[in-house]
């Protein structure tokens, strides 16, 4: 009888948990639409996921600090949040309910500890929209079309108005690249709806008019005739890489700012989070990403320069196989790259390793990289063999990697992973550039080598650090507690 008493317990806590669960939903979108508040769980995106995916959330944020992280302090808080009055913000429910269960005999109740918590954002800046415009439409333009699209919310920050691409305008060619934007073979359905209006050449997407150009010259373009002005334009073709390429951008009317999504030549290479502060939006018209390897790496190595100090080291890079590759066997410009990418493992060059210098110059000359294309469509893995100055171990690397993973400039950079069975496709889909595999940490027995596994998502994680980056060029960053 104990038993079956145990087990209907059981069932109703888990009722109450996915009620709770369901609120929880609930409250996150009202804020996110109403008040253009976007909640956060340790970094991880919650606007249109399940009960399920934030139940696990909950879980996996309890096991990395170490704590209980329960859905019905979560819901407890944002109810305090969603009754105060706030600026457009980026809020970490999970930070919030940690420090919450640390802090709160310092407070009467939960809405006088998130007042305190919050109470920067009164300080916080106004923000205008910008517009932006896709120039090309590849995986990097349409994975960044669809973000912009599903985080439109109010319309306060970047707002895309229009899409550049080569080759036509037809009923025909608006048509398939709708289906593109819709479908994807990695990354699943698009969660919205994509229509096409062939009398405006436009995609209509989640009831959004953007407006589909057709052009090989950038300077030909007046953005003014569609309504746009003082915008941001994304160089996602890989047809211009130099300062004076991308410049022609500059010279089209209503165009005011380029970002590259490419590590450029005589342009400030940033990876968000790192180097991007040093460089002003009021002074510089042009900026680059860098690569999606760069962004990988350079988060970890900046923690690692920071901590332990870096001597020299090697970077090999287990990358995806790209578009760029052949896919039967056929002549290609590089040496290897024109042999079948789904059915050979190939070694090729990167350039990560010195592009991280530009990021970080302090290791400038201290890197080798190399790179190997692996017949998997997507999901990458850079190897770091780094002899560091100061001695350490197994557990105190952890132990600095956790924490630039959950406090700092950072956070939204560095994933901590605590997973013993992770593989590659299980990382599609993160937003963070950089997941240390923390089970995968090599420390030599005089604690003056370390091999590291950095995991990498080479098109969604890269593309929610253009996102960033864009947003500071833009100014449309929002108040943030993390």
């Amino acid at each position: 009888m104990s038993t079956i008493k145990s087990y209907e317990k059981e069932l109703a806590f888990q009722a109450d948990r996915r009620k709770a669960t369901t609120e929880f939903i609930k409250i996150t979108s009202d804020l996110w639409y109403d008040k253009a508040i976007e909640v956060v769980l340790f970094k991880n995106q919650i606007i249109d996921k399940n009960v399920s995916d934030i139940i696990h959330l909950h879980e996996y944020a309890g096991e990395f600090v170490q704590k209980p992280i329960s859905i019905f302090d979560s819901v407890e808080i944002l109810r305090a949040i969603n009754d105060i009055k706030l600026p457009p913000s980026k809020l970490d429910i999970g930070k919030l309910t940690y420090e919450y269960h640390s802090d709160d005999a310092n407070f009467n109740n939960v809405k006088a500890f998130v007042i305190s918590k919050l109470k920067g954002a009164s300080k916080a800046a106004e923000i205008a929209p910008k517009d932006v415009v896709l120039y090309g439409f590849g995986r990097i333009g349409r994975l960044l079309a669809r973000e912009l699209m599903a985080k439109t919310g109010k319309g306060n920050q970047l707002r895309l108005r229009a899409i550049v691409t080569r080759g036509g305008v037809s009923a025909e060619i608006l048509e398939k690249r709708a289906n593109l934007l819709r479908t994807d073979s990695v990354h699943g359905r698009f969660m919205g709806t994509v229509d096409v209006d062939n009398k405006k050449n436009a995609l209509i997407i989640n009831g959004t008019t953007v407006h589909v150009i057709d052009t090989a010259v950038p300077e030909h373009v007046d953005y003014t005739k569609y309504g746009i002005s003082d915008a941001l334009v994304i160089d996602n073709s890989g047809a211009f890489r130099t300062k004076k390429e991308l410049e022609r951008h500059l010279k089209s009317k209503g165009v005011t700012r380029v970002l590259l999504t490419a590590p450029g030549k005589e342009i400030p290479n940033i990876v968000h989070g790192v180097n991007h502060k040093e460089y002003s939006p009021d002074e510089i018209s042009i900026f680059s990403a860098a690569s999606c390897t760069t962004n990988a790496i350079t988060p970890i190595l900046k923690v690692i320069e920071d901590s332990l100090g870096i001597k020299k080291g090697h970077l090999e890079t287990i990358h995806a196989y790209t578009n760029d590759q052949n896919l039967v066997d056929n002549m290609h410009a590089k040496y290897r790259r024109g042999r079948a990418a789904a059915l050979n493992m190939v070694i090729t060059e990167t350039g990560a390793g010195a592009a991280v210098a530009k990021a970080l110059p302090v290791l400038d000359g201290k890197l080798t990289s190399n790179a190997i294309r692996v017949p998997v469509p997507n999901g990458s893995l850079a190897i770091l063999n780094l002899d560091i100055k100061n001695k350490t171990s197994l557990s105190s690397i952890n132990t600095i990697m956790k924490k630039y993973a959950l406090e700092g400039d950072l956070v939204e950079q560095i994933k901590y992973s605590l997973s013993k069975e992770m593989v590659s496709s299980d990382i599609v889909g993160t937003s963070a550039p950089s997941i240390y595999d923390s089970k995968a940490t090599i420390v030599s027995d005089n604690g003056k080598n370390i091999v590291l596994y950095i995991w990498y998502d080479n098109e969604y994680g890269y593309s929610h650090q253009v996102i960033r980056l864009a947003k500071y060029i833009a100014k449309v960053r929002r108040f943030t507690y993390y």
